[in-house]
């Protein structure tokens, strides 16, 4: 995936993220989420999407944070996921959604190899916006097929 083009930002904590939007389908407010027996800890359950029942994770669990009370800003980001040229549809939890951003090229950096707080490989790069920075992520990476194949089961005994 290139590293340039329109990505949606949202939050977790005081930290920006972003992804890149063609892999984003939609986002919903939470809503009802059915728990999942011997599902790892950062899978919340699973959703009713169109009738088709979504996992969800919860994203600040996902990255090693610590859980946080539900808000009226906290969203479910629906993404679509290309694992080995599988497509996966998965909900992820949000502090909150914000907007859709255009970033240029040259705009995007690496991640640090060292003194980051988030694990590299989940990152394709950060990004300045203003005064801060934005930590655009590798959902494909975040969601590896060894974590989907985990929630696929939890999900299949939903």
């Amino acid at each position: 995936m290139k590293l340039d083009g329109q990505y949606m930002t949202f939050k977790l904590g005081d930290e920006h993220f972003a992804v890149n939007v063609a892999q984003v389908r939609e986002v919903l407010e939470v809503s009802q989420i059915t728990k999942v027996p011997t599902a790892p800890e950062f899978m919340r359950g699973v959703v009713n999407v169109r009738g088709q029942a979504v996992p969800v994770v919860d994203l600040r669990l996902r990255f090693g944070m610590s859980r946080r009370a539900e808000t009226l800003d906290t969203r479910i980001i629906v993404l679509e996921l290309d694992l080995g040229g599988e497509l996966a549809v998965l909900g992820g939890i949000a502090d909150s959604v914000h907007e859709v951003v255009e970033f240029d090229p040259g705009s995007i950096n690496p991640p640090p190899q060292i003194a980051m707080r988030w694990r590299s490989e989940f990152i394709h790069g950060m990004a300045r916006r203003g005064d801060e920075f934005v930590i655009i992520l590798d959902v494909n990476a975040v969601f590896s097929s060894e974590h989907l194949a985990l929630i696929g089961g939890a999900s299949a005994l939903a």
